[in-house]
């Protein structure tokens, strides 16, 4: 026998279409279109104020990213720094990934100074314009309710909480995978191609922002278009081709700028061993994340730990945490947190499921019952077709997600978007079949799995908020008893029921608000390295490598030098002051303050002053850039007078990674050889916390 729900418009209904809103004006944003309810603008603006607070918070002390903010400024005072992605002012180094996420940082920092909340400005509006287009998305697919509350759910999601709050290029990428989300549903449900095109045009500027990791999602979009929308398949065929054509045009721009532009006249490519921006961009940030070496042409992955001079010198520090990165008073029971190697299981462990997880069985149950129950539905079915795009893109990104390491917490932000739109759904579309009084197992079962799950997680750090899976399982088991019992009494529709619902939200979204909220403790916040809630361990060899020498690991231990975090580092030591004004005072007419062998030792200097110092090896050390006859050509030019060759232990990745760059070894024996040492006395500080021997090379 057919029940209720088996009709395509039981479990959710066409939203409904309200009365016209009285009297609205254009510029009167906070009252409801008329195809709206009227308190669904009103409480949209609270969400977007919410999750403004979230990400705005900590922006005065958000901290640079280090590599990344050295970028960022170096992109602010240069153009041609801008339009390769260079690293330094002077424009010889890319970065070792596309540079489209630093763009909106770089001309915030020249509309307002360079400032750390200049650079954490653009994630801020980033964060917003997602949760906003989110609650668009969602709305158009199954009403106003849902819309809502995935904005909600979005605006709590831990990573969000910490990422758009930081200068992270992973902001970007999700607020485009988003916008790519809401045109690729106008193209389904119009059976249009124009949307469907702007949906291949924001993949491809999530591209510029992440590479490779915004293709994740294009078979999600490809499918939904192919299996949903009107009209034959040649049409939608030909649709899906013409918009991946513009997928790849958008996404391989800068790959083709760096290619067709002579090597003379464009930085070198980073992460590379043969300058090609296709090697770094799909060998040395792609495949080689698989496996290393499946692209020839790029630098070795790095697996080691940097430097082993001991413990950061300010390992006591609450600001930094303790010295195994995690937050005080924190980390996993039982050890640390599970890695971001390539393993399957590693989503549902405790570094990465706190942190985007908690509604991982709400959105499962959502996605499987949803489409079992519009199995009867045309192919075209609106409703259908949500779980479908949905299921497709959580399905897409968490096997990739799994198959790679994940050296960042905020590559797992990519799920964010389907956990919350399934969840929101899945919460109006259980309910709604409760008070139908079909099926009414569907959400006490959700609530059942979700106490369980987030209580599992809330063990995993029991001294962090330690009540809370307390507060979750005397909610939890009350909205049970409390929709059990109205349903034995027939009383679907009465104050029980609703008070079973309220508990039920409450259970459902209690921990993951909870970690989100914690961001407003600065100490709980994230870095601009890693972005993570609550008492989140940092995890990942490339994340301990970068800290090893972001806090010190590397640098010589009592030095000044050694005491200056490259995270905050917008200062250089009195030290570094002297040696860099005296290298710009006898450097005549030098394009160059200095070069020095680490470009991990140039960081501090550009990120402080601006300073067109010339870096050598690039971010791994691997890099065989410059070149013995590249420095000679310099030198002799006149455009170089100084190099600084790092002190033991500044090579910074170098020390590892660049250990066989015959490059830049090579410079080494040539500046020893051919130029002369210039004594920390003679610019009046001492090698130690210059963090190197300074040389004068005269052609």
């Amino acid at each position: 026998m057919s029940t209720a729900l088996d009709s395509p418009a039981a479990s959710l209904p066409e939203p409904a279409s309200p009365a016209p809103a009285a009297g609205r004006r254009g510029w009167e944003v906070w009252k409801s279109p008329a195809d709206q309810p009227r308190w669904a603008r009103p409480a949209l603006l609270a969400v977007a104020a919410l999750a403004a607070l979230l990400y705005s918070w900590n922006i005065t002390t958000s901290g640079y990213a280090p590599f990344y903010a050295v970028a960022a400024r170096s992109m602010s005072q240069s153009w041609k720094a801008f339009f390769y992605g260079a690293l330094d002012p002077g424009a010889t180094l890319t970065i070792d990934k596309l540079a489209g996420f630093l763009w909106p940082q770089a001309l915030s920092a020249r509309l307002f100074g360079f400032h750390a909340w200049a650079l954490t400005l653009p994630q801020v509006v980033e964060g917003v314009v997602t949760v906003l287009v989110t609650y668009r998305v969602v709305r158009r697919w199954s009403g106003p309710v849902p819309g809502i509350l995935a904005a909600g759910i979005m605006t709590i999601t831990p990573v969000l909480a910490s990422m758009f709050g930081h200068s992270m290029e992973d902001g970007a990428l999700t607020m485009c995978l988003v916008l790519a989300a809401d045109a690729g549903q106008r193209a389904v449900l119009g059976a249009r191609l124009r949307p469907l095109l702007a949906a291949g045009a924001w993949i491809g500027l999530g591209f510029q922002a992440k590479m490779l990791q915004a293709w994740v999602v294009l078979p999600a979009l490809a499918l939904a278009y192919l299996l949903l929308a009107a009209g034959p398949l040649r049409r939608r065929t030909a649709h899906v081709l013409a918009a991946g054509a513009v997928t790849l045009a958008v996404s391989l721009s800068s790959v083709l700028l760096l290619t067709v532009t002579p090597a003379s006249d464009r930085p070198y490519v980073d992460g590379t061993t043969d300058n090609s921006a296709v090697t770094m961009v799909f060998g040395y940030n792609g495949f080689n994340r698989f496996s290393d070496n499946l692209v020839e042409g790029s630098v070795d992955q790095m697996t080691g730990m940097v430097g082993t001079a001991g413990s950061p010198p300010d390992a006591g520090d609450p600001s930094l945490g303790q010295p195994d990165g995690t937050a005080p008073g924190s980390g996993p029971a039982g050890g640390g947190p599970s890695g971001g190697g390539p393993t399957p299981g590693k989503l549902l462990g405790s570094r990465f499921a706190p942190e985007v997880g908690w509604l991982y069985p709400l959105a499962l149950l959502s996605l499987v019952l949803g489409l079992r129950w519009r199995r009867t539905t045309p192919r075209t079915d609106r409703i259908r077709g949500g779980f479908v795009l949905w299921g497709l893109w959580l399905t897409f990104s968490a096997l990739v997600l799994s198959a790679i390491e994940v050296p960042h917490t905020a590559y797992v932000a990519m799920l964010a978007p389907a956990l919350a739109a399934l969840s929101a759904t899945g919460l109006v579309m259980f309910w709604r079949a409760y008070r139908d009084g079909r099926r009414t197992w569907a959400l006490p079962a959700a609530v059942g799995a979700e106490l369980v799950w987030s209580a599992f997680l809330c063990f995993l750090y029991p001294d962090f908020l330690p009540w809370l899976p307390w507060l979750l399982i005397a909610l939890g088991a009350g909205a049970i008893a409390a929709l059990t019992t109205a349903h034995r009494r027939r009383l679907h529709h009465g104050r029980l029921a609703t008070a079973g619902l309220v508990a039920a939200l409450v259970t459902v979204l209690a921990a993951p608000a909870a970690w989100s909220l914690s961001v407003l403790d600065p100490q709980y916040a994230g870095t601009a390295m890693d972005a993570s809630a609550g008492p989140f361990a940092t995890g990942g060899s490339a994340v301990h490598r970068a800290a090893n020498v972001v806090h010190g690991g590397n640098a010589p231990q009592g030095t000044a030098a050694a005491r200056t975090s490259l995270n905050d580092a917008d200062t250089l030591t009195a030290s570094q002051h002297r040696l860099l004004r005296y290298t710009r005072l006898h450097g005549g007419k030098a394009a160059f303050a200095f070069a020095t062998d680490s470009a991990v030792m140039s960081w501090n200097y550009i990120l402080a002053s601006g300073a067109k110092i010339l870096p050598m090896g690039g971010f791994s050390g691997g890099a065989p850039t410059p070149t013995v006859a590249d420095v000679e050509r310099l030198v002799a030019e006149g455009r170089l007078r100084y190099v600084v060759l790092a002190a033991d232990g500044w090579e910074g990745f170098a020390q590892t990674q660049g250990a066989g760059n015959a490059a830049i070894t090579g410079v080494r024996s040539w500046v020893r050889t051919a130029c002369t040492v210039v004594p920390a006395s003679v610019y009046g500080g001492n090698s130690a916390d210059a963090q190197g021997t300074l040389y004068r090379c005269d052609g």
